[in-house]
């Protein structure tokens, strides 16, 4: 099982958040994180952020990373977009 929890923050404070599972073992990880992206991006009505060098390393490094208004096209109303892959098989 592959389950990854996404939040938003404002000041300091989580105002939104959603756990993705999936369980399709024929689909890489790759895969499963950018659909969970698409998933949390759709049900919190943002766009789909950019992955940039820095963003990319801390993901490698951490399994968690943080999308702030850089790493998005539209303006956004909050701090930031955290993910963080929670469980994988």
């Amino acid at each position: 099982m592959f389950r990854m929890w996404c939040k938003l923050w404002k000041d300091n404070h989580l105002i939104k958040d959603m756990v993705v599972e999936n369980d399709r073992a024929d689909v890489n990880r790759t895969k499963k994180i950018f659909a969970a992206i698409d998933t949390v991006c759709y049900e919190f009505d943002l766009s789909k952020p950019i992955w940039l060098d820095s963003t990319v390393a801390d993901f490698k490094k951490h399994d968690r990373t943080r999308f702030y208004q850089d790493n998005f096209v539209d303006k956004i109303d909050f701090d930031y977009l955290e993910i963080h892959v929670i469980e994988e098989d």
